[in-house]
């Protein structure tokens, strides 16, 4: 009988993976973000926005606080690429100080509303129990109130500036914050970082402050966005019903209502382009906040 003879078995060496194949979640989720084509057209799109509202009034200089009757209701054309309105107010320079109007107090109002949603939702979250239990109820009930109601009822009664009615908005936007934190935090809390850190003796105020928000930080980025696409439409309503800032401030819901009383006369200059752009900002927000949600749900993979 034959043997075959044994051979040494070379050791092999450890297997490594190319350097890309090494990724954090961060970077997963930022680049399910970048291969994200929605998400980036919605991006660029917010970016020119912005653009347009806060740098736009440094090249294009227009007097928006003195009436010139003289130059009213002028069609697009001449020294005026969109028009005037019936003040003679140059409704491209009209536009772009009210958006940065409306965004100040749309991004202010998500702000407000996420800080304090954030906060309550963590309490509640961490918390469990019967306080759970009974914060949660507490946001049911508000969740119940018609919302825009109480909005311009607060905003009747008050004095209608940029800061009153961010915290005006701000005080009924929170709730939904407060229940994506909350329902991020009851899956944070049971993981083995967090419960080293109340072995260890943590507090709930740095439990809260240290482990879980830090965590949460991608659900509460996603929020904001939502957050102030929904304060601005809010801040378009009050300004179409006349509950919005005073003139001579400007803001796109006032324009949307000015438009809307002559449109009967044919100003059509005075309606479209501010529609179209409180439907483009609105836009690119739900688009950016769909790309971030992807991207924190591939982070989370």
């Amino acid at each position: 009988m034959t043997t075959v003879p044994l051979r040494a078995t070379e050791p092999t060496e450890p297997q490594t993976l190319p350097l890309g194949e090494h990724r954090s979640p961060r970077v997963a989720a930022l680049r399910t973000l970048r291969n994200h084509p929605l998400g980036l057209a919605g991006g660029l799109l917010l970016l020119a926005v912005l653009g347009f509202c806060f740098l736009g009034p440094l090249f294009h200089r227009t007097d928006q606080t003195h009436v010139q009757l003289l130059d009213a209701a002028l069609p697009p054309g001449g020294g005026h690429l969109l028009g005037t309105d019936t003040n003679g107010f140059d409704v491209l320079g009209r536009l772009m100080v009210g958006g940065r109007v409306s965004l100040e107090i749309g991004l202010l109002a998500a702000a407000f509303a996420t800080a304090f949603g954030t906060l309550y939702g963590a309490v509640a979250g961490l918390a469990g129990g019967v306080v759970d239990g009974f914060l949660m109820r507490v946001v049911d009930t508000l969740l119940s109130v018609p919302f825009l109601f109480f909005v311009l009822i607060l905003s009747a009664r008050f004095h209608a500036d940029a800061l009153s009615l961010s915290l005006v908005i701000g005080a009924f936007s929170w709730l939904v914050s407060a229940r994506l934190v909350r329902g991020e935090v009851l899956t944070l809390r049971v993981r083995e970082f967090v419960l080293a850190a109340k072995v260890m003796g943590s507090s709930r105020r740095r439990l809260i402050l240290t482990h879980l928000v830090p965590n949460a930080l991608g659900v509460i980025i996603v929020a904001v966005t939502f957050q102030v696409a929904d304060a601005l439409l809010v801040v378009s309503a009050l300004g179409f019903l006349g509950f919005g800032l005073q003139y001579p401030a400007a803001d796109w819901g006032s324009q949307l209502a000015d438009a809307a009383t002559h449109m009967s006369a044919g100003y059509w200059w005075l309606i479209y382009p501010v529609g179209a752009c409180i439907i483009l900002t609105v836009l690119a927000l739900n688009l950016l906040g769909d790309a971030l949600r992807d991207a924190v749900g591939r982070r989370a993979d």
